[in-house]
């Protein structure tokens, strides 16, 4: 599959805000207002979509979810989307895109992650648009540390360009702001320091190369085995591989490993030269920790597995592009992920 990269954001371009899964109630709308001016502030023109009620866990109807994301993304004045966060119901979409048309449109960013990655790998791999797992638009205005990207710089590349990230060292966990109290937070209050681990046994140097997919574990195992999870449709040829990146939004260590299993018996790990599990603040089960779960379930697949990445729902967030080609170096001395937008 050839993969499609959406032109590069840049002052002056329309961004379009519409919530797929769950909106933004009355009492978060001083943040919403803060994020988008955030945006403008940038330079970009904000438009908000009328799929935004917080009143209940869907922001409108399925039907009116869908053709709201499909308008957005084959307008060609829009130049991303960016939903407010994720959510729990943005499955109830993928049978109403229109998958067919979107590979025949220009291609345009969408960005986010946890119930968000429900559509950016399937999104990839039916239509080869890359699709952005980042920061969505709530976290967009706290400062990015050292070592990380923000999506929008990630987003204002060119095709063809090359980046590479390492762990900041510092972290977030399980202490939020409160944006009813506080909406112009900015700033991250890190409390906790730690940077990749080799989460597998073996010691040797990691210096892998594979087109990059992945997402939320609990949201993307209600697709495995499905055509919206067929990791080998970015395969184009023997030699190819992937590096696939998971992480664990919240629930226990016991249903984490059951769904990695399921994911890893659709084939989604299938080609794959090395894992990232990012770092969770998912507690452990009484026997079982969230670490001894990914190895109880992808162990065996005798890859490098290099976890507590910054690619999930502790911040801060590493933006990975769905398709891009990836280069993993994990030693004792360097740890970076390029990405290639090639």
């Amino acid at each position: 599959m050839e993969i499609r990269y959406p032109q590069p954001l840049k002052p002056g371009d329309l961004i379009a805000v519409t919530a797929p899964s769950s909106g933004v109630g009355k009492s978060l709308q001083h943040r919403l207002d803060f994020a988008v001016q955030n945006l403008r502030n940038h330079g970009f023109k904000v438009q908000i979509g009328n799929c935004m009620d917080g009143d209940r866990h869907i922001s409108a109807p399925a039907e009116e979810r869908a053709a709201e994301l499909m308008q957005m993304l084959l307008d060609p004045a829009v130049k991303a989307v960016v939903p407010p966060w994720g959510g729990d119901m943005a499955i109830d979409l993928i049978s109403l895109l229109d998958f067919e048309t979107l590979l025949q449109a220009e291609p345009t960013w969408l960005v986010g992650y946890s119930d968000i990655s429900t559509l950016l790998a399937p999104l990839t791999l039916l239509t080869g648009m890359a699709t952005l797992h980042g920061g969505n638009l709530m976290d967009t205005p706290y400062e990015v540390p050292e070592g990380l990207m923000s999506w929008i710089e990630v987003a204002s590349l060119t095709a063809g360009a090359n980046f590479r990230q390492s762990s900041p060292g510092i972290y977030r966990l399980n202490d939020w702001d409160n944006w009813e109290n506080n909406p112009q937070a900015a700033r991250h209050a890190w409390n906790g320091k730690g940077s990749w681990e080799r989460f597998d046994s073996a010691g040797d140097p990691v210096d892998v190369s594979g087109r990059l997919i992945g997402g939320c574990i609990e949201t993307l195992v209600n697709l495995a085995g499905t055509p919206y999870l067929d990791s080998s449709r970015l395969l184009v040829s023997a030699e190819e591989s992937l590096i696939v990146f998971v992480e664990a939004s919240g629930v226990e260590a016991t249903t984490i490993c059951r769904q990695l299993h399921g994911m890893r018996l659709s084939g989604f790990f299938d080609r794959a030269q090395a894992i990232l599990v990012g770092r969770t603040g998912a507690p452990d089960s009484p026997t079982l920790t969230q670490r001894e779960a990914v190895l109880d379930a992808l162990g065996m697949l005798c890859i490098p597995i290099i976890g507590n990445v910054e690619c999930g729902h502790v911040p801060p967030q590493l933006p990975i592009v769905n398709g891009a080609k990836g280069h993993l170096i994990f030693t004792e001395t360097e740890q970076y992920l390029g990405q290639e937008l090639a």
